[in-house]
């Protein structure tokens, strides 16, 4: 085994040096900032076949250092015609990850630091300032103040973290309420829980629900229909967890969707929050899509009954121009919350943690490790502040409306749910025929082959339909115009 000398120690240095991470740097923010320059020239949708990227690069690895500008080059040649193009103006599909210059220079500071923040002591900046951006979060959303943190550091009481998705908030607040309601009845009953959603509730739930040990068969996804909106029927959960009692059930866990995926519906929270209460059942509100509109004061009526949640989470980097990843989690019983997902273990112990007056977030997630999200969140709050942020949402909520108009004004097609947000589904074959699926499978198919633009598709109460989702922070009328022709 070879003995480092003091020239490797020297060579070493130069990992990184300031001058050459300068230097470097500027090269990757000029890449990147011409990527964007001529984002519109590419196919949004990547042509590549599968397998392509093998056959373009070497079979082994390197062994010598190789130059910045060569690795940016095989970038260029290689990695870019393989990229589906997320934050080109002519993506609609899916729903949008923007990014903006704050939310950039944010994540640059979170990489730049590299903290572990898992607990007060390992970075007592990073975690004050988490729970100050959740609790100004909470504030532009009008939350009730028990999903905050108690103002007299308290050790009860509401709270926020973020997480990296609303995947990872459904799985830690089914843990918490799984454990809440088996200490009262034994943790042998746990094939006895039983979770509820509706057919339009994000697919994390049932994913989420079989990680934390709930029988498939204990998994209620009730059905919509495009009478009532496909909204999640307080009447149909009543029904269905009296019926699972009457087996010797037990519901635990009613998750509740503003914006959903497929087609943008909010359920109703008052109503589904009564519920849950009659039930004692564990409400969470998924708002990762619309949770972002409702900073405006025209769309916050949607969160009206949310004082009746355990819990709610959103995914500011959907549409909140903060950059990939960033979700926000408030939890109004932390107690049980951090009950549920925390450990102790030795060499993590000092004396701030014991004295039980700081907040320690490796107890507030699934992993131990976590990134310095807060400052990125920060930035995007100073930089633009909730005005700039609301004329943001707004002029998307605008362009979307623009689209449905375009729908609504050809015969040939028609708005196939109703549009709440900044999302139009639609499709060809009006007057309600229900034997067009091909036809805008056909259109679908299509229309992205043509690399100008990309959108997605849904199927609610059987009927196929296209979605259009606006959202990208370059997306301009002009695009949605020349996207509709």
């Amino acid at each position: 085994m070879a003995t480092p000398t003091s020239i490797d120690a020297k060579e070493s240095a130069r990992l990184l040096d300031s001058q050459e991470f300068c230097q470097q740097a500027h090269r990757v923010v000029d890449f990147i900032a011409d990527y964007y320059k001529h984002i519109e020239e590419y196919p949004v949708l990547s042509p590549v076949e599968p397998g392509y990227l093998r056959r373009q690069l070497p079979e082994t690895f390197p062994t010598s250092p190789e130059s910045i500008e060569k690795i940016l080059l095989d970038v260029n040649n290689s990695i870019i015609p393989g990229l589906t193009h997320w934050q080109s103006p002519n993506f609609f599909a899916y729903f949008q990850t923007n990014a903006s210059t704050a939310g950039f220079l944010g994540e640059m500071l979170c990489g730049g630091f590299n903290i572990v923040c898992f607990n007060w002591v390992s970075s007592p900046a990073a975690t004050e300032l988490e729970a100050i951006v959740m609790d100004w979060m909470a504030q532009m959303l009008k939350l009730p103040p028990a999903f905050m943190f108690p103002t007299n550091n308290a050790s009860h009481g509401g709270g926020g973290v973020l997480h990296g998705s609303t995947c990872e908030a459904i799985v830690c607040t089914l843990v918490a309420a799984r454990d809440k309601v088996l200490s009262k009845v034994g943790f042998d009953n746990i094939t006895k829980l039983v979770v509820y959603g509706s057919d339009q509730t994000h697919s994390t739930l049932e994913k989420g629900a079989r990680i934390v040990g709930i029988s498939p068969q204990n998994f209620r996804s009730l059905p919509t229909s495009t009478a009532t909106g496909y909204r999640l029927q307080p009447l149909a959960v009543q029904a269905a967890m009296a019926d699972d009692i009457a087996k010797g059930l037990i519901p635990f866990y009613l998750c509740a969707t503003i914006g959903t995926t497929g087609v943008g519906a909010v359920d109703p929270l008052e109503d589904l929050g009564l519920v849950a209460k009659r039930y004692g059942a564990w409400l969470h509100v998924d708002a990762a899509y619309a949770g972002s509109a409702l900073i405006c004061p025209e769309f916050r009526h949607h969160l009206d009954g949310v004082e009746h949640a355990s819990s709610v989470s959103m995914n500011l980097h959907k549409w909140f121009l903060t950059n990939m990843d960033c979700c926000c989690l408030w939890i109004k019983d932390t107690t049980t919350f951090v009950s549920a997902l925390s450990t102790n273990p030795e060499y993590l112990r000092n004396s701030a943690t014991e004295c039980k007056k700081v907040i320690d977030y490796k107890d507030w997630q699934i992993a131990l490790s976590r990134r310095f999200r807060s400052i990125k969140l920060w930035l995007v709050l100073r930089a633009y502040g909730v005005d700039k942020l609301r004329e943001h949402i707004r002029s998307d909520v605008m362009l979307a409306m623009v689209f449905e108009k375009l729908v609504m004004a050809d015969a040939r097609f028609e708005v196939a749910a109703p549009r709440r947000f900044a999302m139009v589904c639609f499709r060809l074959g009006a007057n309600g025929e229900h034997d067009q699926s091909m036809l805008n499978r056909k259109l679908l198919e299509a229309v992205n082959s043509t690399g100008k633009l990309y959108i997605t598709h849904t199927v609610a109460a059987g009927v196929y339909m296209l979605r259009f989702a606006i959202g990208a922070t370059l997306t301009e009328e002009r695009h949605v115009r020349a996207a509709w022709t």
